[in-house]
């Protein structure tokens, strides 16, 4: 293996958005560094699926029911 091309791991301490906290390796900042989320995987729509629905006004999405809704993929 080549000398000095990987980054430095170090230990870092990660503050959820509810003030929870935990300690990890990262390659963030320096030794002993902070992390504040400003977006919590606990609780944000992206990691948890959420309740959002797709809104689409005759755009892209109206255009491919259009397309492709009469092949009947994942009808069951």
């Amino acid at each position: 293996m080549k000398a000095d091309i990987h980054p430095n791991y170090h230990m870092i301490k990660v503050v959820m958005t509810d003030g929870s906290e935990f300690m990890t390796r990262s390659t963030y900042g320096q030794d002993g560094a902070t992390l504040n989320l400003d977006i919590d995987p606990k609780t944000h729509p992206a990691w948890t699926g959420g309740n959002a629905q797709l809104l689409d006004r005759g755009g892209r999405l109206s255009r491919f029911n259009n397309r492709f809704g009469n092949l009947g993929l994942g009808k069951k």
